[in-house]
């Protein structure tokens, strides 16, 4: 499908927040996306994964994670500077608004003419973790986490002691979690960690771990596997076909 994109500045309980809607073009409706992306916020892989999500039928939101930190618009480079400005607004956001902000996009996503109020989430990076704690929300019917940082060790958001592994026993779609066996961010025992804290609550996951370096999706730099990363957006599409 073709897709158009734009963007709205949605009121939150503390600064507007841009998101970055991409929707198919046509008559009829489609199930919503949660995109969430990595810390360097809106970047070009990131659009591009947005749009190839919607191209396939679905309407996506993508928000600018750190808005109460960055003017509208930022975009984090890919560098030494651009990371430590991610980082910082990783620990410096207060879990709650991160909790406010999911609520916000569901709603939006709800309300939108082409949604037809199916949703998902999916996320990459600090975003995969988001992903999965947005999944916590009722509304969410299925979650694709690509390497999801910090899940493991919950050091995200002011503090550093979320508590997202501690309630998956509360997600009531299906998870997907993708991971990169050469990721030095998630190791094996964190991963482990993470594996028993699912079957030991029962969640109803798929486990995924293909031979990648953290951010093997980002179609620049490095670390970017085109094949792995085709087989990987496969996987998602998957999900979000069968569950919405």
């Amino acid at each position: 499908m073709l897709v158009t994109t734009s963007y709205q500045d949605l009121p939150t309980p503390t600064t507007p927040m841009r998101v970055h809607v991409y929707a198919p073009v046509g008559e009829g409706t489609f199930p919503g996306l949660l995109l969430y992306p990595e810390i360097f916020q809106q970047t070009g892989p990131i659009a591009r994964l947005s749009v190839q999500f919607a191209s396939h039928g679905y309407v996506v939101m993508a928000p600018e994670i750190f808005h109460q930190h960055e003017s509208p618009g930022t975009v984090l480079a890919y560098d030494d500077a651009g990371r430590d400005r991610g980082m910082a607004g990783k620990k410096s956001t207060k879990l709650s608004a991160f909790d406010d902000d999911a609520r916000v996009v569901i709603d939006a996503l709800r309300a939108h003419p082409q949604c037809n109020g199916r949703l998902g989430t999916v996320g990459f990076c600090i975003g995969g973790h988001l992903a999965v704690r947005a999944a916590l929300q009722p509304e969410i019917e299925a979650c694709c986490a690509f390497y999801p940082t910090d899940l493991h060790s919950g050091t995200i958001g002011e503090g550093e002691n979320a508590d997202t592994l501690a309630r998956v026993s509360e997600i009531r779609g299906e998870l997907t979690i993708i991971w990169g066996r050469q990721d030095p961010h998630i190791p094996a025992e964190g991963r482990l960690k993470v594996y028993q804290a699912l079957s030991e609550a029962g969640t109803r996951f798929r486990w995924h771990e293909v031979n990648g370096e953290h951010a093997f999706m980002r179609d620049e730099g490095p670390r970017y596997d085109a094949e792995v990363a085709r087989e990987c957006m496969e996987i998602a599409l998957g999900l979000f076909h069968r569950e919405l």
